[in-house]
């Protein structure tokens, strides 16, 4: 039997990334859960106590986690809740760490995309295609115009894209501040 726990909050700091001592991947960031009545009175609704959680995910979570989840965002993480408690210089300390096992948007409050990952990267970073000087050179096949495909040129102001393979051999271009994946 399992000890998990599941949460429902908004993520409120950035996601830290780091290593352990032992080489495995980790992401931290932090989560505040505020819970919500209705107030018979007052007709409306109020919010209650905040109680705040320290999120550490590992190995490929970590991964995922550092690339999807950004400061803001509603999320649902469950995994194995850990109480701490200390004293330092007379005055005493708690933590509340959760282990996650798993991580994602509450999509009750937005939509998301989703990418599956593997042990084999589903995105491997790949270089724009080569146009062929010869248009018909390509195993006898037709290339669309040479327009179509002209990576090297960008404008004075465009940022060089990252073009990516998806895990259907197809390539994308991958938006360096969303994270999000657009087409060619």
């Amino acid at each position: 039997m399992k000890d998990l726990m599941t949460i429902r909050g908004f993520v409120a700091t950035d996601v830290t990334s780091s290593t352990t001592g032992r080489g495995t991947a980790k992401a931290s960031f932090r989560v505040g859960v505020t819970s919500r009545r209705f107030d018979e009175s007052a007709k409306a609704w109020v919010d209650e106590h905040t109680n705040w959680f320290t999120v550490h995910g590992y190995r490929q979570l970590a991964g995922t986690i550092g690339c999807s989840i950004r400061k803001g965002q509603p999320v649902i993480v469950v995994g194995k809740l850990r109480l701490s408690t200390w004293e330092n210089d007379g005055r005493v300390y708690h933590s509340t760490v959760i282990f996650a096992d798993a991580v994602g948007h509450d999509l009750s409050l937005g939509s998301a995309n989703f990418t599956r990952t593997s042990s084999k990267p589903s995105l491997s970073l790949v270089e724009p295609p080569a146009v062929p000087d010869d248009p018909q050179s390509a195993m006898g096949l037709i290339q669309d115009e040479a327009e179509d495909h002209d990576f090297d040129h960008l404008d004075d102001d465009a940022q060089p894209a990252v073009v990516i393979e998806d895990s259907n051999g197809e390539l994308a271009s991958l938006d360096l501040e969303t994270g999000e994946l657009a087409e060619v």
